[in-house]
């Protein structure tokens, strides 16, 4: 490109000299101040624009021709001594870097006339390198001992021809690290959102190159717009040269774009609303309601679901103990409930949530996984997976009951230790994932059976069931009130749709905005989602309940309760496990009200829920107990009995043989009060679990 007279160079230098005076005067101070531990200088693209007629030729300028902007900002500095350090010299270098773009450019839609530009791209990080030291100014030795400076650029190293000095005819030099000037580089790669996609679009990636003070800053999962220049490089394949060119961004600013609660931004008048929200008497109403208000009813399963966004409190122990305060929850019900759509609409409220489906998720999808490619410069990488990618969120998972056996075991780390510990090609490394599992799959036959034992219906291991905090059971049962009701909310829901629809293509007339609010009242939430997630937000980062006397009164009253000490041979009903999940729900309930103190209302409150739950699961109807040990280990203690009495009549028949007639036994057995199908069940069960063998038809003997 030619390069401008020399005049309009200066003018440009002189511009940028007065829009630094003029508006970043406080951030060059500090500079001064902090350098060279602060030494980046961030200027946001929207001020440039408004600084007059000079600054929308500036702001131009940037984005066609970014690396003389640079040199005109970095002589400007220089030219006004705008950046004095504390001994009083001028700085090496600062790093000038832009924010706030106005246009974002699409991963695949990035072109070869915007090689050399300035553009921004926004997108979720797949992988990082580690952070590496990168030869900038490499100085060379030849052996009279005459020094050669050759600068670098990204990729390939470049060595002089021979020494530089008049005279001097040596041709091998030798680098010296000691005099050279290396920075700190990293590799980004960045993937395109997945929500703009269209149909079979698999998502681009974009490889970006971090230098400085921006290395080690972000983490895979974040979700980040980057601002750069776009270069290109020439492939070689084989040793020879390609006309075709790679590209990659180099890096001058990278945005994160909230990623947790902890960064939904808040202002005063959103607190304002927040804590007048807090004191409504009916805000457990509310919020409830403002969970897809699209689906008819689950109330139960709605504010077990609020529950779950507020959490629990993590707590570290002094002894370096973790104690989650992630709430699980599972929803096994008949297919046509709404299920996803709930765990949708999760997704949407929680600002880090991962929505996955159990069918397609392998176990290294949803923890890590080891790669081996170009990016690492073919080392391993870690690729993270779901669960570590919904850290401090959500992880929804669909369809747990389709899993592999061997994916299903790698949430058992994930959810009680929320770590995932991974030993893969040389790299043993523990990634955290502290995030609340909502998942949700179906009954073991497509539909529950009513009249058979639920827990037997369950297609999931009891290992992964004791370790989720609530387990819904979703029926479909029909029920000619109730089943209006939703027919009458599905249509309405979708006539109003419609009728958007139709006004957006061509206006109706008569129909006001006013009116569509009006029909839309039904399925909108009481909370409107942007004040909702700032609402949750809000609690979280401030709220820190603590237990009062009656509530710890309550639930130890009622786990006291749940575990009936009254007979020694009862099924044991419940582990400690359950208290500590009534302990965290309690805890999410205080904090929905913005509450410090978690108070007997809020016990009673849990106490109901869970309660609501065991009894659908774990409830004994014979005996009018709950009997946990049907979901816990799978099989319930009646059939531990039968199995148990088996054996010994047996023995009792068989004598040393242990070998009897079948009839003897199930008559033996029977006579002791039970009943005839229960016992051939349980034999049949021994046989199974190869505790017995049938060594000729109708006899069986123990192993």
């Amino acid at each position: 490109m030619e390069k401008a007279p020399e005049l309009h160079q200066g003018d440009r230098t002189d511009d940028w000299g007065r829009f630094l005076k003029s508006r970043y005067k406080k951030e060059l101070g500090e500079i001064s101040r902090l350098y060279p531990h602060k030494r980046s200088l961030l200027i946001d693209y929207r001020q440039i624009e408004r600084f007059g007629k000079a600054g929308i030729t500036l702001a131009d300028e940037l984005l066609e021709n970014p690396g003389k902007v640079l040199e005109d900002v970095w002589d400007a500095i220089k030219n006004n001594q705008l950046i004095r350090t504390k001994d009083g010299k001028e700085p090496k270098s600062v790093n000038i870097r832009f924010t706030n773009l106005p246009k974002k450019t699409a991963i695949r839609e990035i072109r070869s006339d915007d090689i050399n530009m300035f553009v921004s791209v926004e997108g979720i990080l797949r992988k990082t390198t580690e952070v590496r030291p990168r030869i900038v100014d490499a100085v060379f030795k030849c052996p009279a001992g005459h020094f050669t400076r050759k600068v670098q650029k990204y990729g390939k190293f470049i060595e002089p021809e021979g020494c530089a000095t008049d005279g001097c005819t040596f041709k091998k030099l030798d680098l010296v690290p000691k005099r050279s000037t290396f920075v700190d580089s990293q590799k980004l790669r960045v993937q395109e959102s997945p929500e703009g996609l269209r149909g079979g679009e698999q998502p681009q990636t974009l490889d970006i190159d971090v230098t400085d003070d921006l290395t080690g800053k972000v983490a895979p999962g974040d979700r980040v717009i980057v601002n750069g220049i776009l270069r290109s490089m020439q492939r070689i394949v084989r040793g020879e040269k390609s006309t075709v060119f790679d590209i990659f961004l180099e890096c001058n600013s990278i945005e994160i774009a909230e990623k947790e609660f902890e960064e939904v931004e808040i202002d005063e008048k959103a607190e304002d609303e927040i804590k007048k929200l807090s004191c409504d008497p009916m805000i457990y109403r509310m919020v409830t309601h403002s969970i897809a208000p699209t689906i008819y009813g689950n109330e139960d399963v709605k504010e077990a679901i609020t529950l779950q966004l507020f959490g629990g409190i993590a707590k570290e122990m002094p002894d370096g103990t973790h104690l989650r305060g992630d709430i699980h929850v599972l929803l096994i019900g008949d297919p046509g409930i709404a299920k996803s759509q709930l765990l949708r609409y999760v997704v949407k409220c929680s600002p880090r949530a991962i929505y996955t489906s159990g069918q397609s998720s392998t176990s290294a999808g949803l923890t890590a996984t080891a790669v081996k490619d170009e990016f690492g410069e073919g080392r391993w990488t870690l690729e993270a997976g779901a669960l570590v990618l919904a850290d401090m969120g959500i992880a929804a998972v669909d369809e747990m009951d389709k899993m592999q056996k061997e994916d299903r075991s790698a949430l058992h780390e994930a959810m009680e230790q929320q770590t995932i510990s991974v030993a893969k090609a040389g790299i043993t490394a523990t990634l955290k994932s502290r995030c609340a599992l909502l998942g949700a799959a179906n009954p073991k036959y497509g539909r529950f059976d009513m009249y058979g034992d639920i827990a037997d219906q369950i297609n999931m291991p009891p290992s992964l069931l004791s370790r989720f905090d609530l387990i819904f059971i979703m029926t479909d049962q029909p029920e000619q009130k109730r089943d209006l009701a939703i027919a009458e909310h599905i249509l309405k829901a979708h006539a109003i749709g419609e009728l958007i629809v139709q006004h957006k293509k061509t206006p109706i007339p008569g129909v006001t905005q006013e009116y569509i609010d009006q029909q839309l009242k039904p399925v909108m939430p009481d909370i409107e989602p942007s004040l909702f997630r700032k609402y949750v937000a809000y609690s979280k980062r401030t709220c820190f309940p603590i237990l009062s006397a009656e509530a710890k009164e309550a639930l130890v009253g009622y786990y006291l309760k749940l575990r009936g000490i009254a007979e020694p041979n009862k099924p044991v009903p419940v582990t400690a496990r359950q208290l500590e999940a009534l302990v965290r729900l309690a805890e999410a309930s205080a904090r929905i009200r913005l509450s410090n103190k978690i108070e007997a209302g809020d016990a009673e409150r849990v106490i109901h829920i869970v309660d609501a739950c065991l009894r659908q699961i774990a409830y004994d109807a014979k005996t009018g107990n709950f009997d946990i040990d049907k979901v816990a280990t799978g099989i319930s203690k009646e059939k531990r009995d039968i199995v148990r009495v088996i054996k010994d009549a047996i023995r009792d028949i068989g004598g040393e043989g242990r070998r009897a007639a079948i009839e003897q036994v199930i008559e033996a057995v029977a006579s002791k009060g039970f009943a005839q199908d229960k016992v051939r069940e349980g034999i049949d069960m021994l046989l199974r679990h190869g505790e017995a063998m049938e060594p000729k038809q109708g006899i069986i003997q123990l192993i």
